[in-house]
């Protein structure tokens, strides 16, 4: 087995899975859906991401997706499946991440052999990840690989993306932190999204958040100005480690070279995507 600097893998996913999420954020996928009848910015967001497990109920993703209140879910699902089929959402999805990449990067940067080879790194480290217990990277896993190196390259930081999260999951359930709690701790860190954002996307009222506060005092994770205590500080460390181990296959399988330079080509792409306005403002912060 591949021993790899401490983080490597981390690193490397801070890489890829921002860029994955580009085009949730573009005007690409909204218009892409909206043509087949999704108009509503949810209901395109939970159709886009289930997608590749078919046809599936509100019960399904809420319990995929962990962090958005089951009342928003169940509004769009599995209603907007009469809408558009899963399969429709997928090709759907597809053209807007090309759409998205090529507006972002620029035709010479998706053409480029750095993009053919972050393609091919990102599938390799894919080539080891599991099934088993990851409902999302396993439905993302049946789909085909697409031909062009830049959607390979997406494709493939799609499955590594998901595999990490689904671990995730569980790292968050052990360290016994429901949906929102999660959210909480996580803005509390510096590093998650901000709460207006959070309840603007998730379903969540302020009254909820508040609530998730209290119950994460009341567990000394959190103090009164809503900042981590060193045990909050400690336990959103220990869910991290817990995620890195779940996550390490894929990265031990490609090696320590292969991550630096799956890294650093994955930041150059971010870089140059975030510099072309591919995230909005008000994710971050903790207003």
């Amino acid at each position: 087995m591949t021993t790899l600097p401490p983080r490597a893998a981390r690193r490397c996913h801070n890489a890829l899975n921002p860029l994955h999420s580009t085009h949730y954020f573009s005007p690409d996928l909204a218009e892409e859906l909206a043509a087949e009848g999704v108009a509503d910015q949810s209901a395109a967001y939970f159709a886009a991401r289930s997608a590749a497990m078919g046809r599936v109920g509100a019960g399904t993703v809420t319990a995929a997706f962990y962090n958005f209140n089951h009342e928003l879910v169940a509004r769009h699902l599995p209603a907007v499946w009469e809408t558009a089929s899963p399969k429709t959402v997928l090709a759907a999805r597809l053209r807007a991440v090309d759409a998205t990449l090529r507006r972002l990067l620029g035709e010479e940067a998706v053409a480029s052999p750095a993009m053919a080879e972050a393609a091919e790194l990102a599938l390799r480290a894919a080539e080891a990840c599991t099934r088993h217990a990851r409902p999302l990277y396993a439905a993302h896993a049946d789909l085909p690989v697409p031909g062009e190196p830049h959607l390979a390259f997406w494709h493939a930081a799609t499955l590594l993306r998901e595999h990490r999260g689904d671990g995730h999951l569980a790292a968050l359930l052990t360290a016994g932190l429901d949906p929102l709690e999660a959210l909480v701790s996580h803005t509390a860190t510096g590093k998650g999204m901000a709460p207006r954002f959070v309840l603007a996307t998730r379903g969540w009222r302020r009254a909820d958040w508040e609530a998730a506060a209290e119950r994460l005092r009341g567990r000394g994770l959190l103090d009164a100005e809503g900042e981590l205590t060193e045990a909050g500080a400690a336990l959103r460390a220990q869910v991290e480690e817990h995620t890195d181990r779940m996550d390490a296959a894929p990265y031990e399988h490609l090696g320590a070279a292969g991550v630096e330079r799956l890294t650093e080509l994955g930041r150059g792409f971010l870089l140059a995507a975030a510099q072309a306005g591919a995230f909005p403002e008000a994710m971050t912060g903790k207003g």
